[in-house]
């Protein structure tokens, strides 16, 4: 596998690109696709994957891949408070009060990073302008998956999105959970401040459903990837808003995984790489 990776580091975070040998040495446009980790997760962890897609992806002639990482806010290099990543356990030394907040707060984040990497990316990769990033994507994984929502609500310059194994209604997954944990959905574990925030920010405030422009993934390419056996994230959770989701000219795709629990498996990483090759570089 003849990768080349690339660290630079953007506003202090640090970035990693990863590209084949061949997109290196040519002049033809380039795709850029963020690949997020998910919670407990860090850069460093997924740099298989970003190796597998890029290979799996090296001979389009069209246009070449970029794949971008990142440690998520709390994550990797980025860690400042590690209780923070935890979840409502009935292990005093595990359990989160604040878990539905940390975590929104940490997927919001991310997705704010990923269009502040957009901005600057280039200057710092091209700065003599001699290669071109035409069209941005992301891709994400649990958490990630959530991010990857968000920056497809948030930012026009995204055409495609894949999450995998994460949800488009936060509201909907972190009640259930809660439920589960016998955590009750008022103050504090669920702050009115931050409920208004989620239900004015989240991908279910948007016309998704409506078919026009005014709808943020109007012509946008989104395959979703989830596990029919996933207890943390249900596909239960997510599945109403897809197959309500209208892109119009664009695609979407759902593919849920017969039992496949809450991981990502090589057949996703493979699909993923798939829907990148056919649907967005050799369009």
């Amino acid at each position: 596998m003849n990768t080349v990776k690339e660290t630079v580091h953007i506003g202090g975070i640090t970035i990693h690109v990863y590209q084949a040998q061949s997109t290196a040495a040519s002049s033809c446009p380039l795709v850029a696709f963020f690949l997020l980790h998910g919670r407990y997760g860090s850069a460093i962890a997924i740099d298989n994957i970003a190796k597998r897609v890029v290979d799996l992806t090296k001979d389009c002639l069209q246009q070449n891949l970029l794949v971008i990482t990142f440690d998520h806010r709390n994550h990797g290099t980025r860690m400042v408070n590690a209780k923070a990543n935890d979840a409502w356990s009935t292990e005093h030394d595990r359990h989160n009060e604040r878990h539905a907040v940390d975590m929104y707060s940490i997927q919001s984040g991310t997705a704010r990073d990923v269009s502040f990497v957009i901005d600057f990316l280039p200057a710092y990769l091209y700065p003599m302008g001699d290669r071109a990033i035409v069209e941005w994507g992301v891709a994400g994984i649990s958490l990630g998956g959530h991010s990857t929502w968000l920056s497809l609500t948030k930012d026009k310059r995204i055409k495609t999105g894949i999450p995998i194994i994460g949800c488009a209604d936060y509201i909907k997954l972190i009640e259930e959970r809660a439920q589960r944990s016998k955590i009750p959905n008022t103050p504090p574990y669920f702050p009115v401040s931050f409920l208004a925030l989620v239900k004015q920010s989240d991908p279910l405030s948007t016309p998704y459903d409506i078919p026009d422009e005014s709808n943020p993934f109007w012509g946008k390419n989104i395959l979703v990837l989830s596990g029919e056996a996933d207890r943390l994230v249900p596909w239960s959770a997510s599945e109403e808003f897809v197959k309500k989701l209208q892109v119009g000219p664009g695609m979407k795709k759902i593919s849920v995984h017969k039992d496949v629990g809450h991981e990502c498996t090589e057949q996703m990483v493979e699909e993923m790489a798939t829907f990148i090759k056919e649907v967005v570089l050799d369009k």
